[in-house]
């Protein structure tokens, strides 16, 4: 049998010789054979110039080297293996031995490597993601605006955020040497680039893309880099040198909000590990129900779209002012390879999705005419030719360049939100004033980006006795023990399944009250039953009722959802200050109280108390619940017996607010630094009435209600001259035709499905915002305006 020496014998044989002269041992099937050897042999050499990618998918039939670092590297030529990490980016079996094995050069640098990831990072360290994280040139796109094409760097090229912002074809990088030309942009973009937008060429990614430096790193240090979308072999995203990973984490863990040196400290975006219960927060490892919704193609590896929703929103975060556009994210993509040219297409997406949702570009931003925050495709919607919006200020900064006229009945705009600033020096919200939870709270957001500083409010609340003796604060504390204690009890009670019917929460209370009496043997003193008495006063300014109204089963239902943390704060300019700002450039039509609203045919028809009527094809309802209880507005066909049955089982509640301003401030003898007694270097008081005491004054004008006010003021200062104010007032909201009411609360039989029920459109047509529509916070501004924020998105949605 013929073999290989043989054959390579032959090959170096003279010219002379030839088959002929074989030895005659030689049969006619051995030359057969041997000559079919030499063909597959030609075949073998031809196999050796190239080899496929063995990836299945994999398109590239001739794979090309990108890493060039081994002497024998085998370019676009013969390797034993190729190394897939994307269809067209491979790299050859020589450059992987060139860093993995320890004999070769290139072992130190990966070792390094992989000493930092493996210290930083909880994903494996492998040849792949070394390549992928060091190795992998990066691509850039031209800014030339009628260029647009994507060039891919030398490797030696390190991508920055200012490279990126500034780089048009052709330019000199690192010193380079390549020439610059003015045809540059005319050369023709590499084909790999097409495929990259494919749905397939993501399936056939190996690894998912990690960040480099991404802004968001600050934010996160806490977490694991790869685990939220960042390289561990970033500076930026180092933990502690020096600790092991559990140690670190364990550390960092403790620390309770990290920010951003210069920044807002109400900006806390993202969850800190095992943190939770803060609105409007977000976390930074894990995809939302409503992110894998919009973008199930994540839901097995979410870490592209966790990478660029973190940028996004450190971005934004960052600077608010501005309106985050996709050309201010794109140079903060760093990451290498075809990749990021996807990336580029996603952050797009994510990023008008985030828009919709009011995570940013919300709040109070100059957005100039030609400037859209959402894709063409959103400004051609139906309802942008004509929606009107009653009295709906607060979808301001989401209405998305839609056309927008609001109608308002009153003679002014803010509906509830009613700043007095007639007071000397000080301004005096009628309504609301306070911004309860300022982490991420919009209204801080919107203070920030107005530059308004928000005055924290202190704990410190002094009880005077009638006399004008303080109360003693141990007694405060000791009532305000049992009173939680109390309220533990109702929701121990409303946990068990076989408690089917409803009772008022004052009732509860009592019934809890004394069983506790009986069963303790506790007697409280006549002080200590006052004192628990104001706690449930207080109670009752939180129900905006008397207790005997509101549900025991679901008096505090939105307290199952993730409430805004932190300082509450008193807004000492108003909140008018920002409501205005809103307005600005609105089409607001003052005095235009609405009567009906006709959704029968394919426009609704919306005819008010002077008889105009306006036509459009999306109407934003916003008026008070008390409003809608009383059909002050006749919707034809008539509401859905479901949605009158919500707005009837929630309450329309009712607080009135009285202000003094004295000549002095008499109390500051006695009251030192109390923000909850009087605020501020005015000399201004005000009083909030709840409850009974609200039915009690109704019928009451204004002077006999401060003649009530003086007596209980010099019945608490005896021991001193109280002067008569020199102003005050007293609201009357529950007299207001166009509003009844203060904020919602939960009456005794309903619950808080009521308000998701209020929120639900009507066929596309018939939208409706305000607090009562916000099971999440309700009673509140931010409440109304977050139900603006959805309504709009929702309406951009149809």
């Amino acid at each position: 049998m013929s073999t290989g020496r043989v054959r390579t014998k032959k090959k170096a044989c003279s010219a002379d010789q030839s088959p002929d002269n074989l030895p005659l041992r030689s049969s006619g099937r051995q030359v057969k054979k041997k000559a079919a050897e030499a063909a597959d042999d030609d075949d073998e050499a031809s196999e050796k110039k190239y080899r496929k990618c063995e990836k299945a998918g994999c398109t590239a039939t001739c794979p090309v080297c990108f890493a060039s670092a081994a002497e024998r590297c085998a370019k676009n030529g013969y390797t034993s293996r190729w190394y897939h990490l994307s269809c067209g980016e491979h790299f050859c079996n020589e450059c992987f031995d060139h860093y993995y094995r320890s004999h070769k050069d290139g072992y130190e640098k990966y070792t390094a490597w992989k000493r930092i990831w493996t210290s930083n990072g909880k994903s494996e360290p492998s040849p792949k993601a070394f390549m992928a994280d060091q190795q992998l040139p990066y691509w850039v796109q031209c800014t030339k605006s009628d260029c647009g094409k994507w060039r891919q760097l030398t490797k030696e090229i390190q991508l920055t955020p200012q490279i990126a912002k500034t780089y048009r074809c052709g330019m000199k990088l690192n010193n380079s040497t390549k020439a610059e030309g003015s045809d540059q942009c005319s050369m023709p973009e590499d084909l790999r680039v097409a495929e990259v937008s494919d749905h397939w060429w993501y399936s056939m990614l190996i690894l998912p893309p990690l960040l480099k430096d991404s802004v968001a790193a600050p934010f996160l240090a806490a977490y694991y880099p790869d685990c939220v979308g960042m390289s561990p072999s970033c500076t930026s995203t180092n933990r502690l040198p020096g600790e092991s990973n559990l140690v670190k984490l364990e550390h960092l863990k403790s620390v309770p909000n990290l920010t951003v040196a210069g920044m807002n400290k109400y900006f806390q975006p993202f969850y800190q590990p095992n943190e939770c219960g803060k609105a409007l927060c977000v976390r930074p490892d894990v995809m939302e129900l409503d992110e894998l919704y919009e973008f199930p193609e994540y839901s097995r590896d979410p870490t592209m779209y966790l990478a660029l929703r973190n940028l996004i929103l450190a971005l934004w975060y960052t600077n608010c002012k501005e309106a985050l556009t996709p050309q201010k994210c794109i140079h903060h993509i760093i990451v290498r390879g075809l990749v990021r040219i996807r990336c580029v297409h996603e952050m797009e997406r994510i990023l008008y999705f985030m828009t919709r949702k009011g995570l940013i570009n919300t709040g109070i931003l100059s957005v100039s005419p030609d400037q859209y925050l959402l894709p063409k495709e959103y400004h051609n919607v139906s309802c942008r030719s004509n929606p009107y919006i009653i009295s709906a200020i607060k979808l301001h900064g989401t209405c998305h360049n839609f056309l927008v006229i609001i109608l308002e009945a009153k003679d002014r705009i803010g509906g509830r939100v009613w700043d007095d600033k007639t007071f000397k020096g000080v301004t005096v919200g009628r309504g609301a004033q306070i911004v309860n939870g300022c982490v991420n709270n919009p209204m801080a957001l919107m203070c920030e980006q107005l530059g308004i500083k928000m005055h924290k409010l202190g704990e410190k609340c002094d009880l005077i006795q009638e006399g004008g003796r303080i109360t003693d604060p141990t007694i405060d504390k000791r009532m305000d023990f049992h009173f939680n204690a109390i309220l533990d009890v109702v929701s121990e009670w409303r946990k068990d399944k076989t408690q089917h019917q409803d009772v008022p929460l004052g009732e509860k209370i009592q019934e809890i009250y004394k069983a506790f009496i009986q069963e303790s043997g506790i007697q409280f003193s006549e002080l200590e039953e006052k004192v628990l008495q104001f706690h449930l006063s207080n109670l009752e300014y939180a129900c905006g009722s008397n207790l005997s109204q509101v549900s025991a089963r679901s008096w505090d239902h939105n307290e199952f959802f993730a409430q805004f943390a932190g300082d509450h704060t008193l807004l000492t300019v108003g909140y008018s200050t920002v409501i205005d700002k809103l307005a600005e450039g609105l089409d607001i039509r003052l005095n235009f109280p609405v009567q009906t609203i006709d959704y029968s045919g394919e426009e609704v028809q919306v005819t008010t108390a002077d008889g105009t009527v306006w036509t459009t094809q999306k109407v934003l309802v916003t008026v008070p619940l008390a409003l809608l209880q009383k059909n002050a507005i006749q919707f034809n066909p008539p509401l859905s017996e479901k949605k009158i049955k919500a707005i009837n089982s929630l309450g329309a509640g009712v607080i009135e607010k009285i202000a003094l301003q004295f000549p002095y401030r008499f109390w500051d003898s006695k009251i030192q630094g109390a923000d909850f007694f009087g605020h501020g270097k005015e000399s201004i008081l005000m009083s909030v009435v709840t409850g009974d005491a609200v039915t009690s004054i109704k019928n009451l004008d204004d002077k006999q209600v401060l003649q009530q006010c003086m007596t209980v003021l010099r019945e608490l200062f005896k021991e001193q001259e109280v002067p008569d104010p020199v102003k005050f007032f007293v609201t009357q909201w529950s007299k207001d035709p166009w509003l009844q009411m203060a904020y919602s609360f939960v009456k005794t039989g309903g619950s808080g499905e009521a308000y998701d029920i209020m929120a639900e459109d009507i066929q596309g047509k018939i939208f409706f915002a305000g607090e009562a529509t916000n099971r999440h916070f309700p009673q509140t501004v931010t409440g109304a305006y977050l139900s603006g924020v959805r309504e709009a998105s929702k309406i951009a949605a149809f």
